[in-house]
């Protein structure tokens, strides 16, 4: 697949060809295939030319330089398991994707190309920009733009997808190190400011860009590289987009050039890479980098950018440490469970004990209705959710009532949207708490309903709270309901049951026995704080389960 993607992107290919391929000296072309972030496509396609002019031989070849423009994270995708026509240099605008490279190509095995990761050709770092007016409002051009600010809610923000765009990648690595714990998992204040700014994620960085130079004043702030804001004003010719260097530090863009190598690569494609390698440091081609409004490698900018003329003033930054390997792998599997659609069927008990109080003063329905509304803000509008309430005196003979169809958030329903119903709903539980805790009964139906229902195209669960244990004596039985569990499961159908547990007397065995039948998890919230961090925790998990 990789390999027949190169193809099709092959098209795409600028080529800067020789004067000529044969003569006296030269017998026949030696192909130099270069990938390059599109940052830096005229740069290295204007140093081509020059290289290309002096007619480089190698082995009685002439050496004949061909210019890919990829965005860094295609690149890394197909690279590892690329067969046609390889690059045999790449110039990604983050060491960060590299470094993944490496390490999914090292999981290939012999036939995956070897990285040889060398020193950057120039810098650039990561800011936040928006329009002057977006700017000002958080305190620009007075005092630098916190991060914090980027990942406040009642800041209209906007990141492009980091699984395809270096920007959202480095923005996401940020957040995460405000947010995240060491050990790389989420927290949940991470996880929550993560499904903000995902609703209103953008593809590429472009479309941020173009959302202020079309003249939408009020458009979101977001990140790009200072490189970026200075090419864009330029070409608009003013300056509509401006920057700002978080006081916290950022991370930088630093271009390093990758020597790929292959068993079977072309006799003295070594020596052709080198060759271009050196024109590719030479002082023209810095030159050629600082006119494109980069900084050099030691992260220094030419002197004469300003905030008026430019959007960006060229000062010293403080870059932060980057990602790990590991840790980058860890923040694209966060961002892949995040922003992937749900069909969620939520189940809350409204038994009588949840009128009980806990320690901030708060019924446990109203605890959990809290932390439920707080995870419904986040969720996207494709989003399906539906919402269930159960306990002994429902609606006989079952145990649980409907209160809101299963659906889209965004969808219509009864002249409203689903999620103001399903606001509406969750606010009126408080009104039908009464009678037993109905577990077992309300568990299996609400995984039948949910993989009778299983929408392949979409993450199914059911996410159920409880703060008791099954009161029910004419349910099914707790061994039963497990092998009936074990034996209706369809692995092309997982539907994993997510099991709260609110308060000391929920009965955390028998959660965890649900939940490890389904493929899912239980948690045990004890004060009220807790509920939405396990909400956001499941949510965070979902593109594993239910083989986590």
């Amino acid at each position: 697949m990789g390999a027949l993607i190169g193809v099709v992107a092959a098209v795409s290919v600028t080529v800067v060809a020789l004067k000529t391929t044969a003569g006296a000296d030269c017998q026949g072309a030696l192909p130099l295939k270069v990938a390059v972030a599109p940052a830096v496509e005229d740069v290295v396609r204007q140093t081509a030319a020059d290289y290309q002019a002096g007619q480089p031989i190698v082995d009685g070849r002439c050496v004949q330089v061909t210019i890919e423009s990829r965005a860094a994270a295609d690149v890394a995708t197909e690279l590892p398991t690329a067969q046609i026509n390889p690059p045999a240099l790449w110039i990604p605008d983050s060491s960060m994707w590299a470094a993944e490279t490496q390490k999914a190509a090292g999981e290939v095995g012999t036939d995956a190309p070897r990285l040889d990761v060398r020193k950057s050709l120039a810098s650039s770092p990561l800011v936040i920009a928006g329009s002057e007016q977006a700017m000002t409002k958080l305190g620009w051009p007075v005092t630098p733009v916190s991060w914090t600010r980027v990942v406040d809610p009642a800041v209209p923000v906007t990141l492009s997808d980091p699984t395809q765009s270096t920007e959202g990648l480095a923005t996401l690595a940020v957040i995460r190190g405000l947010l995240g714990n060491p050990d790389g998992t989420p927290k949940p204040e991470l996880v929550s400011a993560l499904l903000r700014v995902g609703r209103a994620a953008l593809p590429s960085v472009r479309d941020a860009f173009n959302k202020v130079t079309q003249g939408a004043e009020n458009a979101p702030v977001f990140t790009a590289s200072e490189q970026n804001v200075m090419a864009n004003n330029r070409s608009v010719g003013e300056r509509r987009v401006v920057a700002s260097y978080p006081k916290e530090g950022t991370l930088g863009f630093d271009f390093p050039l990758v020597r790929v190598s292959r068993p079977g690569e072309h006799s003295g494609t070594e020596s052709a890479a080198a060759g271009f390698e050196k024109a590719l440091r030479s002082p023209e081609a810095a030159k050629r980098f600082s006119d494109a409004g980069f900084r050099n490698p030691q992260g220094l900018a030419p002197s004469g950018w300003t905030t008026e003329k430019d959007g960006v003033n060229g000062d010293k930054v403080t870059l932060l440490k980057a990602p790990t390997t590991d840790q980058v792998s860890e923040l694209l599997r966060t961002w892949g469970a995040i922003s992937l659609d749900s069909r969620m069927l939520a189940v809350l008990d409204v038994s009588g004990s949840m009128a009980e109080k806990m320690s901030n003063g708060q019924t446990r329905i109203e605890a959990a209705t809290q932390a439920a509304l707080t995870a419904l803000g986040l969720m996207p509008d494709t989003s399906d959710i539906g919402l269930w309430a159960f306990s002994t005196d429902k609606k006989p003979p079952n145990d649980w009532i409907s209160l809101v169809p299963i659906g889209p958030l965004g969808e219509p329903l009864g002249g409203k949207p689903r999620r103001d119903v399903l606001v509406a709903g969750a606010q009126g539980l408080a009104s039908i708490v009464g009678g037993g805790t109905a577990l077992n009964d309300t568990a299996l139906a609400a995984w039948r309903f949910m993989q009778s229902t299983y929408d392949p195209l979409k993450i199914n669960s059911v996410t159920l709270i409880t703060d008791g244990k099954n009161d029910d004596i004419s349910s099914i039985g707790m061994a039963d309901l497990v092998a009936t569990f074990q034996k209706e499961a369809d692995p092309a159908r997982p539907v994993p049951m997510i099991m709260v547990g609110l308060g000391q007397e929920a009965d955390m065995d028998a959660l965890r026995q649900i939940s490890n039948a389904t493929g899912g998890k239980a948690y045990q919230a004890l004060q009220p704080a807790d509920i939405q961090g396990v909400l956001l925790d499941a949510i965070s998990q979902r593109r594993c389960r239910p083989n986590c």
